[in-house]
């Protein structure tokens, strides 16, 4: 099965809730309605027309905007956050979907269509906040090769090609560790990393290479089980017999399905290389490292890129719930214990 086709029967499997808040837009609108058509996902669709099937909420009339205004302001109050603005900021659709998410009114939220991005992960940031275990909230694109005269076929990580500009060591290594969560939760794949450079092994000396070698050695520190390697180049991470010319001591044993870039110049102009001239679908970018889903679009996305958004977003919550819900046996033992 390709990957966008699993991708869609896990969400079709069992849909989860998800919020559009950028109703207005036609794109979202159509995204909304074939989302439920084709029971992809539940949806809510904020501030935009009245469709069959479709749950539709007003963000500045909603019955409970007051309770989601209370709750803003009790976060943000350490911040100096007043009651009058709490309730004026939860009117704005990207902020209230982010609040629905986090008091698990909803499982996930898809904006950027109309919003920018910095105020879609912003949102994300002050409301959902990061994952405990996620040094950096960082993002993805999901890249896919399915045309059958690709020279590579399926689905690959890229990141980070949206958010992060010029990541340290440390994030280095968190955007790596988020993408193997990734890679396992969106494509249902055992990761294989490639940290790419200029450089495989040692062929070059820069300064700018020790950041890789210390991201490397945090990576392998974190998960000594984790298949990745780097510095390495694009050629020698994709192509297996210029890997054992270049690098005959790689721990990659076979192509990489997780490609992380250096910075975010390279990530973006990356992928959109492989997009534009390489014919790869590009989805995304995706959010990793947040406490539940919440995902960004681009502007100049279309009505199909929402939709695979949103399954992604279904996705994620589903891996998030199986990973947060109680052992049943752990639960009724210590039921047992307390009879």
């Amino acid at each position: 099965m390709k990957p966008l086709e699993r991708i869609l029967s896990d969400a079709r499997a069992t849909p989860r809730h998800i919020i559009l808040p950028e109703g207005g837009d036609p794109r979202v609108a159509g995204a909304a309605l074939r989302l439920t058509q084709e029971g992809l996902a539940r949806i809510t669709l904020m501030d935009g027309p009245d469709l069959p099937g479709v749950r539709g909420l007003r963000a500045a009339d909603a019955p409970d905007l007051a309770e989601l205004a209370g709750h803003w302001h009790r976060l943000r109050a350490p911040k100096g956050m007043t009651a009058a603005r709490a309730l004026e900021e939860m009117r704005d659709p990207i902020r209230q979907a982010a609040m629905r998410v986090r008091l698990g009114q909803a499982d996930g939220t898809v904006g950027g269509a109309v919003a920018t991005t910095a105020e879609t992960v912003r949102a994300a940031l002050q409301v959902i906040g990061r994952a405990p275990d996620a040094g950096i909230v960082s993002s993805f694109f999901l890249m896919l090769s399915c045309a059958k005269e690709a020279p590579v076929r399926g689905g690959m990580i890229f990141a980070d090609c949206g958010l992060v500009v010029a990541p340290d060591a440390d994030e280095l290594a968190a955007i790596a560790l988020s993408a193997a969560g990734s890679c396992r939760q969106v494509l249902a794949e055992t990761p294989r990393i490639a940290l790419l450079s200029f450089s495989t092994a040692g062929s070059a000396e820069h300064p700018s290479l020790i950041r890789l070698h210390e991201a490397l050695a945090l990576i392998r520190a974190a998960d000594p089980d984790l298949e990745v390697d780097g510095e390495i180049q694009f050629d020698a991470a994709l192509d297996g017999a210029i890997r054992a010319r270049k690098a005959p001591g790689s721990r990659l044993t076979g192509r990489p399905n997780v490609f992380i870039f250096p910075d975010l110049a390279a990530g973006n102009i990356g992928y959109k290389i492989a997009q534009r001239l390489g014919g790869l679908t590009a989805i995304g970018p995706i959010l990793q490292g947040l406490d539940k889903p919440a995902n960004d679009l681009s502007r100049g996305c279309t009505t199909e890129d929402i939709i695979y958004a949103a399954a992604i977003t279904a996705v994620q919550a589903g891996k998030h719930q199986q990973q947060h819900s109680p052992d049943p046996a752990k639960t009724q033992a210590a039921h047992n214990r307390t009879m």
